[in-house]
């Protein structure tokens, strides 16, 4: 989708202030973090495509002191697997309704929501996009959900949306592009 034709997001985007302050990204996967496909082999086994700019840019969040999580309705081993090899801080799988699922976050970590960054795409988002600091969705979103978000990425779903997302924050920190680079490596 080019910037011409992409969504415009319906809440203003929050003082830069707000932004700095973001310590934990919350990320829906399917539509997300992946295109939203899902495939199955004749073993009934579950195939994704993750994209690398999106892991890149979590090592680059975590390095500067971000924490994260996944909230998705969906689950599976390989979603489980693909956490733990980029180092989420929080995994909530299968839970449709993402806003008791954030109340259970926020109690069991002390978080206040207005600094959590979520990402959604999905009505089933919208409990959660409604309440954290920064609400961001992707260009391919329902049509419901741009009205109840600060910021639609440029990139695609699956294809470094989540990258787009934590470079505006770690911007707003003015730790960008330090992040980048940690003892001498990208």
């Amino acid at each position: 989708m080019t910037s011409s034709s992409s969504p415009i997001a319906g809440r203003g985007r929050p003082d830069p202030a707000v932004l700095a302050a973001i310590e934990f990204l919350l990320l829906d996967i399917d539509g997300v973090l992946t295109d939203g496909r899902v495939w199955f082999d004749g073993n009934g086994l579950e195939y994704k495509t993750w994209h690398c700019h999106d892991a890149a840019g979590l090592a680059y969040w975590h390095r500067a002191g971000g924490r994260s999580g996944l909230l998705s309705g969906r689950g599976g081993e390989s979603t489980e697997r693909r956490a733990r090899e980029l180092g989420i801080h929080e995994v909530i799988l299968k839970r449709l309704d993402k806003g008791v699922a954030l109340d259970e976050l926020l109690a069991r970590t002390g978080l206040d929501p207005r600094r959590i960054c979520y990402v959604g795409d999905d009505l089933v988002d919208l409990p959660v996009l409604q309440r954290v600091g920064f609400a961001v969705t992707v260009p391919e979103a329902r049509p419901d959900v741009f009205p109840v978000v600060h910021h639609v990425t440029r990139c695609s779903a699956g294809f470094g949306a989540v990258r787009d997302t934590i470079e505006e924050l770690l911007r707003a920190r003015s730790a960008w592009p330090p992040a980048q680079y940690r003892s001498g490596r990208p």
